[in-house]
């Protein structure tokens, strides 16, 4: 612990005009492990141990928080992000909507790894019910590391969650003084600190030592979903498409059990022929098909190459695979009627 307060002492001068609301308000962090609260097995080391520090180590480590707002934490779990699964997103999202249900809270933080951010991201984005500010916050260089930006990061997401701005604007996440939507976000980069971009949009506000500037609102839903009562999800694979693409995984996901596939394709959202055949034949005996892109940006329009309608499958629009399988699997628990499930990707 000593070794990771050394390394933060450069926060010491961080900004500690915030205003006296914004002190006053009572953010609940919900810590889930990390590269935030990682450390490395050896001082300069490139390798590092995610969930190595616990929600308590985080908050105190960070010069000034406590100027921000009351701060009160709890370890949801203590996981490096590649490990996220279903069962931890239910138990996250009944924590977060007891934390934002309760009168004694004014907003969440969420500490989380950046590998699967965004999905985590965008499935609460869609399963919380409150204007109340949520954001979720991680750090590309572990705590023990020399200029390690978690503590910054954590810094400008509480004042995030204290700028009444942030009311109504579903989930958010900050990461290199940027603020972007959860629907929007993408990890562009394997270790850069730059690496989160909403590629298609731009950020939603940006963030300085605590000051935080608004941009455009969100024109997307956001809610809509509930998980109460439900232990699993509705299982979903991706399938990267690729020349030669054959049939055989499509096959075999479906003999394994998935209810939807969401299709990484090339360009628009395209496979080869016997793959897209194969598709339409299991589209007619009730598993959803979503066609994304494995491409990093734009758009993949309804019946612009592939005859949508004719064929029964669902177009993402600007959803990236990832997150085309976290929709997908929530509107499985409603409907498995593609032509609902379009609806759900053009409003969501």
């Amino acid at each position: 612990m000593r070794t990771l307060t050394k390394t933060l002492v450069i926060l010491a001068g961080l900004s500690l005009a915030a205003g006296a609301e914004a002190q006053n308000a009572r953010i609940r962090l919900l810590a889930t492990g990390g590269t935030i609260a990682g450390a490395q097995a050896k001082p300069g080391e490139y390798g590092y141990k995610s969930g190595t520090f616990n929600v308590q180590d985080l908050i105190s480590a960070v010069p000034n928080l406590d100027k921000l707002a009351v701060i009160s934490g709890e370890q949801v779990v203590n996981i490096g992000s590649q490990d996220m699964n279903d069962e931890v997103w239910l138990k996250l999202a009944g924590r977060l909507n007891a934390a934002l249900s309760s009168p004694d809270v004014d907003g969440v933080v969420i500490t989380h790894g950046t590998d699967t951010l965004e999905e985590t991201a965008y499935f609460l984005n869609l399963v919380t019910h409150s204007d109340k500010p949520v954001v979720m916050v991680g750090s590309m260089r572990p705590a023990t590391a020399v200029s390690a930006d978690g503590p910054g990061n954590l810094y400008n997401a509480v004042a995030v969650a204290t700028s009444p701005g942030a009311r109504g604007r579903g989930v958010l996440v900050e990461l290199n003084d940027e603020i972007n939507y959860a629907r929007n976000i993408q990890k562009t980069n394997t270790s850069s600190v730059q690496t989160f971009s909403s590629v298609n949009r731009g950020p939603a506000g940006l963030v300085n030592t605590g000051k935080v500037t608004w941009f455009q609102p969100m024109d997307k839903k956001s809610g809509g979903f509930s998980v109460d009562g439900l232990t699993k999800l509705p299982r979903v694979d991706i399938l990267y498409a690729y020349p030669n693409m054959s049939v055989d995984l499509i096959d075999a996901a479906v003999r394994g059990g998935a209810q939807g596939l969401v299709i990484a394709g090339v360009g628009d959202g395209n496979m080869t022929q016997p793959a897209l055949d194969r598709l339409a034949q299991i589209a007619k005996s009730g598993v959803v098909v979503v066609r994304s892109s494995r491409v990093g940006s734009g758009i993949v329009y309804r019946n612009n190459e592939v005859n949508d309608d004719q064929l029964g499958l669902v177009a993402s629009g600007e959803l990236s695979p990832g997150k085309s399988r976290v929709l997908l699997q929530l509107a499985l628990t409603k409907t498995k009627d593609p032509v609902a499930i379009q609806q759900m990707f053009n409003e969501y």
